[in-house]
Order: structure tokens, then C-alpha cells, then sequence
């Protein structure tokens, strides 16, 4: 039998084909779903705006293919995040249909959806050793229905290609901009433009670069207005956070 939607279950109750006790058992059931290993939550994008995404390290693939499954009657695309290779090659023959986006590490299973608007989202790295990060932002980006526009490569060590970009970059609702060792990046950027700006610190770097903590304090302490810090590596947060900015 198919899910009824709230607005269904509702429905029945008034037209007097479901009782009400069974109308709360059916939408109790409509909010998670318990597989045991997990509660899957299913109300996530009505309450949020976007749905619930699996973050694929530490769960095995068996546990990712069942939160996949259990999540397909309500959400498409599924987006899962940090995800190997080695474990998507596991889940392949469970979920036939999945796209994996290698260099992001993610896997998505259903169409990538129609942008709700033709404003989008830039994300701009300083240099091509942030681009797994940045290609996590941008896909996570994607799979919440926005258009991206990669700026990649554009590091203050070659200040010049900064300049050379800086047209897509200002025409952009919002803008992600990912930078490791000292994290300079975000400041430059953000002294240039007039959008907000979602700064991600890497764990790009040399010995004092400290596995992000560098950029990190670079980013948290810079003097360009309008500048939101995301933690370490979190390519997803920044977009989630971008995707709400841009569908406003």
C-alpha cells in the first residue's frame, strides 16, 4: 500500500473513511521510520525545508542501503555524504540505480532535481587541493535543487585569477569560498563583494596549518563584513546553509 501524505491522512478523517486513531498511528508512522540500527526521520523536509541526509562514514552498507530504502517513498534525491569508494562499490548491487560523485565522496540516488530559482550559488576555492570539499558543497548544493557555479583555483598566492573571475563570482546570491593553509581567501573575497559569504576552512596545509586550525582562526577572525565560518572540511554545511540563503 502506498504512503498516504499528511494532507491524505487528514483527508480521510474528514470525509470519515479513517478513524482517528487510526489517522495518529499513521502519521506517527510517517515521521520515522525504526529499522532497528537506526530512526530514519521522514518529516525532516517539511519541517526544515530540506530532507534528512545519510552521513555515510562509520555506518557499514548494509546500514546505508536500508536508510536509503527507508527514505525513497518521501525524498528523492537521497543525498549521502562521505562516502569511499570501497563502500560504494558494497552498495551497488543493493541500490542499482545510485550516482556516485567521486571526487565529493557523495552518492545520490534519484534525479537530481529542477533548480527552484535561477539565482545560484558560487563556490570558489583558493587552490585545486580544496576541490573535495568544494565538490562536496557543490553537488550537496545541487542535490537541494540550486545552480553552482564552480570558481576553482583562484588562491591570493596568484591574486590575478581572483580578478579574472570576479564577475560570476559578484553575480552570485551567495558564495561559498574554501581555503586551507592560512585561509586568506575568505577575506580578499568577501572585501570584494556585496553577498554574503560562507567561509570553509580545509585541513590544507603544512605543519602549522595544524589540520585546518589555521584557516579556521584566519576565517573566524577577519575583518570583511559579512562572513559566516563553517567548521573544518564541512563542504556540506556551508552549502545547506547557502541553499537556504539562495531559495529565500
Amino acid at each position: 500500500m502506498a504512503t498516504l501524505t499528511t494532507t491524505e491522512i487528514l483527508q480521510r478523517v474528514a470525509a470519515g473513511t479513517l478513524s482517528p486513531a487510526d489517522a495518529a498511528s499513521q502519521l506517527e508512522a510517517a515521521q520515522t521510520a525504526d529499522l532497528g540500527f537506526a530512526s530514519v526521520d521522514l518529516s525532516r523536509q517539511t519541517r526544515n525545508g530540506f530532507p534528512e541526509v545519510v552521513y555515510g562514514a562509520g555506518k557499514t552498507a548494509p546500514q546505508i542501503a536500508g536508510i536509503v530504502k527507508a527514505m525513497t517513498n518521501q525524498t528523492l534525491p537521497i543525498l549521502t555524504t562521505r562516502l569511499s569508494p570501497e563502500k560504494f562499490a558494497a552498495l551497488q548491487p543493493a541500490l542499482p540505480t545510485a550516482v556516485y560523485h567521486e571526487q565529493a565522496q557523495c552518492m545520490t540516488v534519484g534525479q537530481m532535481p529542477t533548480p527552484k530559482t535561477d539565482d545560484y550559488i558560487a563556490v570558489v576555492t583558493a587552490g585545486t587541493s580544496d576541490q573535495p570539499v568544494a565538490e562536496e558543497a557543490a553537488v550537496t548544493a545541487e542535490a537541494f535543487g540550486n545552480h553552482v557555479k564552480r570558481v576553482y583555483d583562484v588562491g591570493v598566492a596568484g591574486i590575478h585569477r581572483l580578478f579574472a573571475r570576479l564577475d560570476v563570482i559578484r553575480g552570485a546570491k551567495v558564495v561559498i569560498v574554501i581555503a586551507g593553509m592560512e585561509g586568506a581567501l575568505a577575506s580578499v573575497v568577501g572585501g570584494l563583494i556585496d553577498k554574503p559569504l560562507i567561509a570553509v576552512p580545509t585541513s590544507i596545509g603544512y605543519g602549522t596549518n595544524f589540520q585546518g586550525m589555521t584557516a579556521l582562526l584566519t576565517m573566524l577572525n577577519s575583518c570583511a563584513s559579512g562572513i559566516t565560518v563553517v567548521n573544518i572540511d564541512n563542504g556540506f554545511g556551508a552549502a545547506y546553509s547557502a541553499s537556504m540563503i539562495n531559495q529565500l
